[in-house]
């Protein structure tokens, strides 16, 4: 037994929303379910390094920062990812010895909407450096490890917040996603991660959706429940954003209660050069079998979409987006380059190749952005669905360099290829804006997680969480069918 009187199996057995219903029910309250979460860290933290910080002030009154604890959530404890959404007061380093000290001034929009859904904001998670690569690994810094097998990587950007959601401790986690990082880390943790539509949750006030392009936050949980309590309270446009917000006729949480009717997926795994592992072939037809069994009509069928101009436009985003974020801070600290003493070398590459572009290249880029995203809303006019592997390749163990932005790689073109290698899905639904889902349905030759990642079209990710919650209720309400991580908040 725990000082809260809760057991750790209670704690790790219990999603956000049970913890939320036994707060209202008077049998825990927010101070206690923030100490448990402490404790929790305090027994799986060193192994893993996934939580970067607490925050004491919040632990011992759940309300602080204006937290309502009469919100949904009703005080559940909550880690804040290192990047994206600004906490006030608090630091945000963003993986990188470059903003060490770098303190908010201000909650940002989805802060606000986090507190006003009930969720007591505890601590931060860990990242890679600006969330650039797929790996939160940096020696110097800190180094995040999977709770399945500390020996591997946990994939990233929204490492820490996976890691510790998957190793309990805390039900669901603040994550950001540019291109996977939601889903790629949730598939590799045992996961549901969401990428919403573009246009549902704010990324105010550093950018807005149309600036941002392949930038969205939201979360990492273990239930599809939870997430879809997240996208019901939290979702909504800031002030002043340039672009409508998608609005569902209903809530998300009520429409998971009842099984989509019978769903036209599309499934594939080759795009472009890229192929999937055969062992992750073998898992995704037996998803596929297993969607069929619940009556979806399922086929093998690749997008008719240019995947090679796709991916160069993505890559071109990125290089373009990082440089100018780089640039914004070097002008800040009155510096003409970034110092090689305090950003990785990767991310000075990118500032190196992005820094001149021209808005000849810009406007292409965009181009592509359009041409793509227009072919798969045709796409989408015959097929409910896109089913996938979440990742192409296995999870790498820790210290495989090539991934990471400590690469000595000179050229910043190959290093992105060499990603989209093993991330090789997930970049398209950013491209377009559109929503994806990984679930974790299969397992790696490893013992890890796989996660499977289901793509639809734009507004439509209720149907996703829809498909989520059926899955999950066909495997008797849990993914991990008995199994647990290695490294884990429960006895």
């Amino acid at each position: 037994m725990t000082t809260t009187g809760m057991s750790r199996d209670e704690w790790s057995a219990c999603d956000a929303t049970r913890l939320a219903e036994l707060v209202a029910q008077g049998a825990v309250t927010p101070s206690a379910l923030a100490q448990m979460a402490v404790e929790a860290s305090a027994w799986v933290n060193p192994q893993i390094g996934s939580v970067i910080e607490l925050f004491d002030d919040a632990v011992a009154a759940p309300e602080t920062g204006g937290t309502r604890l009469d919100g949904p959530f009703r005080g559940v404890p909550f880690l804040i990812k290192d990047l994206g959404a600004t906490v006030a007061g608090r630091l945000q380093e963003q993986g990188s010895k470059f903003l060490r000290g770098n303190r908010s001034d201000r909650d940002a929009f989805l802060t606000a909407k986090m507190r006003n859904a009930g969720l007591n904001i505890i601590g931060r998670s860990t990242v890679p450096e600006f969330g650039v690569c797929g790996s939160a690994e940096n020696p110097n810094i800190y180094v995040t490890r999977s709770p399945w097998n500390p020996d591997y990587t946990t994939f990233g950007s929204s490492a820490g917040a996976s890691a510790s959601v998957a190793a309990g401790i805390v039900p669901m986690a603040h994550a950001t996603d540019g291109g996977g990082s939601i889903r790629i880390p949730a598939g590799a943790n045992g996961l549901v991660g969401l990428k919403c539509s573009r246009g549902v949750f704010s990324i105010a006030p550093g950018l807005s959706d149309i600036t941002g392009y392949v930038s969205t936050q939201g979360c990492v949980s273990r239930s599809v429940r939870d997430t879809a309590l997240f996208v019901d309270s939290c979702r909504g446009g800031a002030p002043g954003e340039f672009m409508p917000y998608w609005k569902s006729d209903g809530s998300y949480t009520t429409l998971i209660g009842r099984d989509p009717t019978p769903l036209r997926i599309a499934v594939s795994h080759e795009w472009g050069r890229y192929a999937a592992d055969p062992h992750f072939v073998a898992e995704l037809e037996k998803t596929a079998r297993f969607l069929q069994e619940l009556g979806h009509v399922v086929e093998w069928v690749v997008p008719d979409i240019d995947f090679e101009e796709a991916f160069r436009a993505q890559t071109a985003c990125y290089i373009g987006n990082f440089a100018q974020f780089i640039q914004r801070m070097l002008d800040k600290r009155g510096l003409s380059t970034p110092p090689e003493d305090l950003i990785e070398p990767i991310n000075i590459r990118i500032w190196e190749k992005g820094i001149g572009m021209s808005y000849t290249e810009r406007w292409k880029m965009q181009d592509v952005f359009n041409t793509v995203s227009r072919r798969l809303g045709q796409f989408y006019e015959e097929w409910d669905v896109i089913l996938t592997p979440t990742f192409s390749k296995p999870t790498p163990r820790l210290g495989e360099r090539k991934y990471l932005t400590l690469s000595d790689n000179p050229d910043v073109l190959n290093w992105f290829y060499e990603l989209w290698e093993i991330f090789s899905y997930t970049p398209l639904g950013s491209l377009t804006g559109t929503p994806g889902l990984s679930l974790p349905l299969a397992w790696q030759q490893s013992g890890l997680p796989l996660g499977m990642h289901f793509q639809t079209r734009q507004g439509n990710d209720g149907l996703l969480l829809q498909l989520g919650a059926q899955l999950e209720r066909a495997m008797g309400g849990r993914f991990w069918n008995g199994r647990r991580p290695a490294i884990y908040a429960g006895l």
